[in-house]
């Protein structure tokens, strides 16, 4: 594939990583009232890599989840007559709970969107915010995070793709244009 750009490597990714976790220790002094959901694929992966952040640093482990949004998504209709649905994840109460909702690329604000009404689903939680690895702009919705990574410009005929060990087998991320 060509006109690939490579904007962040693995060392980029785990610095990132550090940052942002030490951004959420900073901010949330009581951590037994924290938890992390990641929204499906890499959103959960990367809630996963940033507990284990905090446990490293903190000695305390916050529960985390998964949300899967597809059923959520105001276009779901348009992604095909099946869409795939994975499985939601969150086997604790989120009543009261500080929600850091976590996603590879805020975009336009809708996955971020659907991540906040399949979380409703769930309970009350008395705050969310908002953890993105990469801010690419171009909202079509008020969204915005609470916790970036990096932000990075881009036009509308290019995508960012996060591209993370456990499924990708290398933390990498590309801009690259759209099909």
């Amino acid at each position: 594939m060509g006109n690939i750009h490579m904007i962040l490597d693995e060392t980029d990714v785990e610095r990132i990583l550090k940052k942002m976790t030490d951004q959420m220790i900073k901010t949330h002094k009581q951590m037994d009232r924290l938890a992390l959901i990641g929204i499906h694929t890499r959103g959960v992966f990367l809630a996963n890599r940033i507990q284990s952040l905090i446990k490293e640093s903190e000695g305390i482990e916050p529960n985390t989840g998964a949300v899967d949004i597809n059923l959520y998504r105001d276009d779901w209709t348009r992604i095909g007559a099946q869409p795939v649905v994975r499985k939601s994840d969150i086997e604790f109460n989120i009543d009261e709970k500080q929600i850091i909702l976590i996603d590879d690329v805020l975009f336009t604000g809708r996955t971020v969107r659907a991540g906040m009404d399949a979380l409703m689903d769930f309970g009350r939680p008395a705050r969310i915010e908002l953890a993105v690895f990469i801010d690419r702009g171009h909202r079509e919705l008020p969204i915005h995070a609470d916790y970036i990574g990096q932000t990075v410009k881009t036009t509308l005929k290019e995508a960012v793709n996060v591209l993370l060990e456990e499924i990708d087998d290398v933390d990498r991320v590309d801009i690259l244009p759209v099909k």
